[in-house]
Formats: C-alpha cells, structure tokens, sequence
C-alpha cells in the first residue's frame, strides 16, 4: 500500500468572510486537495515503483506501491526488437501484433488502451486518409475511441502519466485500486494552534493486477 495525504489549513478571517461564489471555504480547500490526490493516485498507479531496499517501508523508507509499468515484465516490447514491426511509429500492425501476443499467451481479454497525447493522436490517424463527410456536416471529427481487433474490441484511454514513448494494453477485468480497510479519502481534523483550521486529507490504496500475462507494453516509440 501506499498512503496519501494532502494538509488544509484555512485561516479564520477566510472562515469567517462572505465570498462570492463560495459558500464554505474549507469545504473548497477539501475539494482542491481531493483533487491532487486523485491525480497523484493516478499517477502512482501507472508509474509507481518499489523502493530497491526496505520495499515494505521502513522507518528511513517510505512505503510506495508498484505501479503497472513496472508490474509487466512478459509482454513487453520495444520498438527493433526481433520480429516486432519494423518502424517506430505507433500502427495498426503493432497494435495487432501486440494484441494477439497477448492473447495467444494468456486467456486474457485486453479490452483497454491507455496512452499520452502523442500516441493518441497517432492512432486517431489510423483512419484519417477514408473519413468521409457529407456536403451537410459542418463537425470536422478526427477522434478514434474504440478499436476493434480479431482479438478484442478496446477502449483507447488518454492519460498526461504514461510516458508518451509508451502504449499500455490491459485487461480491465484485472486490474483494480483498492483502499486499504477503511482508508479510502477521508478527512481528518487536527488540532489548531492559532487563529485557523486545519486538518489532513488521507487515503492509503494499492494496486491489483492479476494474470501479468494478460497485460502488454510497447516502449520506445516515436514522439514526434
């Protein structure tokens, strides 16, 4: 597990004054550092990594959990690997490469695509030379959302945390974020010492993925 936490602290003066737009300004402050949170969870999932020594945590050693990338080991691929699809453009033919890999070593059903921007676009093109539109459309629409295979039809999910050289292939089914018993994102209040409140945002979560071989990576792709 890996604990989270976010400080609030709001000074009297802010408690007490009327603003616009605002009924409660520690609620808002609650809402801004809820937030963060999440995007660090998110984060953390995709790229989190054990620490080399002490990886329970230790007194010296903070407590971090192993995100995805790092979970995969099997059905990874980079771009001039023996018998990948030559080029470093991301293409159909290495996204159905990687998909029957996948499926040809795991019963696994990849069902999710996660990239950056960079990739997303790249996909998006996948298709651009037939779109055709009528004399009546005024939308100009260059957007791929789902991709349909002989081994799945995927979601294609844009995230700012996968590292925009890399795709990620998983199966939904088997992966989950999980709170630690009762330690989902709550607020504590602490004590004051002066004219404010204060308190800590706290969610302690993990990572579950299950059947690593259900799961793929393609690394070293072209960026630009």
């Amino acid at each position: 597990t890996q604990i989270f936490t976010a400080a609030v602290e709001v000074s009297g003066t802010d408690m007490a004054a009327s603003q616009l737009g605002l009924a409660d300004e520690m609620d808002f402050q609650k809402q801004e550092r809820l937030r963060e949170l999440i995007r660090d969870l998110e984060n953390t999932v995709i790229n989190g990594g054990l620490p080399a020594s002490s990886p329970e945590g230790s007194g010296s050693v903070r407590r971090s959990l192993k995100g995805i990338i790092q979970h995969i080991s099997g059905n990874v691929f980079h771009t001039g690997d023996s018998g990948f699809p030559s080029g470093t453009d991301l293409d159909e033919t290495k996204v159905n490469y990687v998909l029957r890999k996948i499926w040809e070593s795991s019963n696994g059903n990849v069902d999710l695509i996660v990239v950056g921007g960079n990739q997303k676009r790249k996909i998006n093109s996948f298709c651009s030379s037939s779109r055709t539109y009528a004399s009546d459309e005024t939308t100009y629409t260059d957007m791929v959302n789902i991709y349909e295979s002989d081994f799945g039809i995927c979601r294609i999910v844009t995230t700012r945390w996968v590292p925009q050289d890399a795709v990620l292939f998983l199966d939904s089914s088997r992966v989950s974020v999980l709170p630690l018993a009762g330690r989902s994102f709550h607020f504590k209040p602490l004590a004051s010492s002066g004219d404010y409140e204060c308190g800590e945002l706290i969610g302690e979560y993990t990572l579950e993925l299950k059947n690593e071989s259900a799961h793929g990576l393609i690394r070293d792709l072209s960026t630009s």
